[in-house]
């Protein structure tokens, strides 16, 4: 549901609370024919409940066979069609670790990536090196000059980092420099409409130098970039839905498309614990809370079956602490799918449920890909997951006489 006409039509100002807990990339496969997914073999009891009191289904980020990108599959969540409103992975990083991105600037998200004597790539995340030799990586790449043009990189996290390239008549339709996997070199950066061909060029001779710059810095010897973008303009979510919103975020990509629809962002730790904390000292304080989860994702990218569970059980464990804030509803899903054993993002339908007082409860008893199959939410579009928890939350007017 994205006619956020009709919503702001029907939205109530209320005084019921509403959290969102997203793992991100929590759909997953069985490694063997008979086995089971990430989120069947974890022990989920807490969750199991929500499930079996709730409703549930497998949500649709994109459409059937689409896997999608992190930004995409998070706007759908907050009841944006992703195919209209789109925001480059560039920006969402830039946003999320508070540069201040201007009209003429085009960002970039950038990761740190190990090649061989023949340039062909044998790690794409550089070991996920740690976040500080990633900002000391960062210094040398700010050090690089390009005449007319002024170029930024900053850390992010990990093996990530923003470049932002400044001048008026740049362009972000740029192909992307990963090739998504090992063995292949950095592909060079591709102008993906006439206009944007000069952008291209000067990205490309910056590829270069940085090429140049990073020779001695194994495992951190070369880079990727994609998600080129400048900043779009979107509907804020407390305009449209009349919710005072939160985020609870550690990985400022995250923080980013929050931020850009309109949310607050909250400080908070790295640890999941940490993250619930923050929702439990801020609960009096917003009526709408999303609060991301990111190792689920990092560990199904990692192929870490083991560690993904570990992961959703940790996050089982703390249900409890949510629960006994008192939300009025809580919705538990991912943004996408991310199976350790493909070791990538994946079109799968991704495990959803929704819990309130006024859950019509279905056939669900557990909370898993098999048994969200079963659900009475069946598949259904991401974008119709906000619609559906203002309902339960009594924030949504009747629609006609």
């Amino acid at each position: 549901m994205s006619n956020f006409e009709l919503i702001k039509e029907l939205a109530l100002e209320e005084k019921t609370k509403i959290v969102l807990l997203v793992m991100d990339g929590l759909g997953g496969l069985p490694l063997t024919p008979d086995g089971m997914t990430e989120l069947e073999k974890a022990k989920t009891p807490h969750l199991d409940r929500l499930a079996k009191e709730g409703v549930c289904g497998l949500s649709i980020p994109i459409a059937l066979g689409i896997t999608p990108g992190s930004g995409p599959a998070h706007l759908s969540l907050f009841g944006y069609d992703p195919l209209k409103y789109e925001i480059g992975r560039g920006v969402l990083e830039a946003v999320g670790i508070d540069f201040d991105l201007g009209p003429n600037d085009v960002a970039g998200r950038g990761n740190f990536c190990s090649i061989d004597d023949g340039g062909l790539i044998t790690d794409r995340r550089a070991g996920r090196i740690p976040t500080e030799k990633c900002a000391e990586l960062c210094t040398v790449l700010q050090d690089i000059k390009i005449s007319g043009v002024e170029v930024f990189v900053r850390p992010v996290k990990e093996h990530r980092f923003v470049l932002v390239v400044r001048r008026e008549g740049l362009s972000g339709a740029l192909s992307e420099t990963d090739p998504q996997q090992v063995g292949l070199a950095p592909l060079p950066v591709k102008a993906v409409t006439p206009e944007a061909q000069p952008t291209a060029d000067l990205v490309n001779e910056w590829l270069e130098l940085a090429r140049k710059a990073l020779a001695g810095h194994h495992p951190a010897n070369m880079v990727t970039l994609r998600g080129f973008a400048k900043t779009p303009d979107l509907p804020q979510m407390g305009d449209v839905y009349k919710l005072k919103c939160a985020a609870i975020a550690a990985y400022p990509m995250y923080r980013g498309v929050a931020k850009l629809v309109g949310m607050t962002l909250l400080p908070t730790g790295d640890t999941i614990h940490s993250e619930f904390e923050t929702l439990r000292n801020q609960f009096s304080a917003y009526d709408f809370f999303f609060v991301h989860i990111k190792k689920t994702d990092s560990y199904g990218e990692d192929g870490n079956f083991d560690a993904k569970v570990h992961i959703i059980e940790e996050v089982d464990a703390l249900i409890p602490s949510l629960m006994v804030l008192q939300p009025d509803v809580v919705a538990v899903t991912g943004d996408h799918s991310t199976p350790a054993l493909l070791k990538s993002h994946s079109w799968h339908p991704v495990p959803a449920l929704v819990w309130s007082k006024y859950s019509r409860a279905d056939a669900a008893v557990a909370f898993s890909e098999k048994e969200c199959a079963r659900g009475g939410l069946g598949n259904f579009h991401a974008t119709d997951l906000m619609p559906l928890l203002m309902a339960n939350a009594l924030r949504l007017a009747k629609f006609g006489a």
